[in-house]
C-alpha cells in the first residue's frame, strides 16, 4: 500500500510540476535569459576594463619612458609633453590624473610655470581625483609660487595639506616655514624649522632643509 501511495503523491507531484510550467514557464525562461544577458554583459565589461586599463598603463609607460629620454630641456620635450596629453585624453580616472601631473612637471621643468598651474588646479578642483593626487597638484602649485604667489592664497592651499595625519604635512608646513620667512615673520618660520628639523616622522630631506634654513636665519 505504501509504494502505491507513492506512486500517486510522484504523479499528483508531476502533474502539479507540468501544470505550473505550462502557467509559468515562458516568465521562467525570459528570467533566465535575463540571467544569461546580466553575467555576460558583466563579463564583457570586466573584459573591456581590462583591456582599457592596459591600453592606458601601456600608454602611459610610453610617455614616461619619452619624458626620460627628452631630459629636463631636450628637444624632444613636447612629444614627451604631447604622449600625455593622449593619455589624459583616453585613460581612465588614475592614469589620466597621473599624465596631467607629468605634464604639469615637464611643463614647469620647461618654463611653462602658467600652462603647469592651469593642470595643477584643474587636477585640484577635481572631485574625482584621488585625494592623494588632489594634494600633490596643490602642494605643487604652492612649490612653484611660494616666493611671489599671494600669500592669502598659499596658506588657502597649505594649511589644510599641514593638518595632522595628511600624507603631504611635512612639506607644507615647512612652504609655510618658507612663506613666513618671505613675509618677514621670522620667529615664526624658525619656531616652524625647529619643530621641522626635530620631527622624526618628516623626511630626511624635510629636516635636513628645515635644518640649513633654521642655521641661515640665526636659530
Amino acid at each position: 500500500m505504501v509504494d502505491i501511495f507513492d506512486e500517486v503523491e510522484e504523479e499528483l507531484r508531476e502533474e502539479r510540476m507540468q501544470e505550473l510550467l505550462k502557467k509559468y514557464g515562458g516568465l521562467l525562461f525570459a528570467a533566465a535569459l535575463l540571467m544569461i544577458g546580466a553575467v555576460a554583459g558583466w563579463k564583457a565589461w570586466v573584459w573591456y576594463e581590462e583591456r582599457r586599463d592596459l591600453t592606458a598603463a601601456t600608454s602611459y609607460l610610453s610617455a614616461s619612458a619619452r619624458s626620460e629620454a627628452a631630459g629636463v630641456a631636450g628637444p624632444n620635450r613636447p612629444e614627451a609633453i604631447t604622449a600625455f596629453q593622449a593619455v589624459a585624453a583616453d585613460a581612465p580616472n588614475g592614469y589620466r590624473d597621473l599624465a596631467r601631473l607629468r605634464e604639469a612637471a615637464l611643463r614647469a621643468d620647461s618654463g611653462d610655470v602658467q600652462g603647469a598651474s592651469a593642470l595643477w588646479d584643474k587636477v585640484a578642483a577635481d572631485g574625482s581625483v584621488d585625494p592623494l593626487l588632489r594634494g600633490l597638484a596643490n602642494l605643487t602649485w604652492c612649490l612653484y609660487h611660494v616666493d611671489n604667489g599671494d600669500p592669502a592664497l598659499l596658506e588657502g592651499r597649505l594649511k589644510p595639506l599641514a593638518a595632522a595625519g595628511n600624507p603631504w604635512r611635512s612639506l607644507a608646513l615647512e612652504q609655510l616655514a618658507l612663506l613666513d620667512l618671505r613675509q618677514g615673520h621670522t620667529e615664526a618660520a624658525k619656531t616652524q624649522l625647529k619643530k621641522l628639523a626635530d620631527d622624526m616622522t618628516a623626511p630626511n630631506g624635510v629636516r635636513s632643509r628645515a635644518s640649513t634654513l633654521l642655521n641661515q636665519a640665526g636659530g
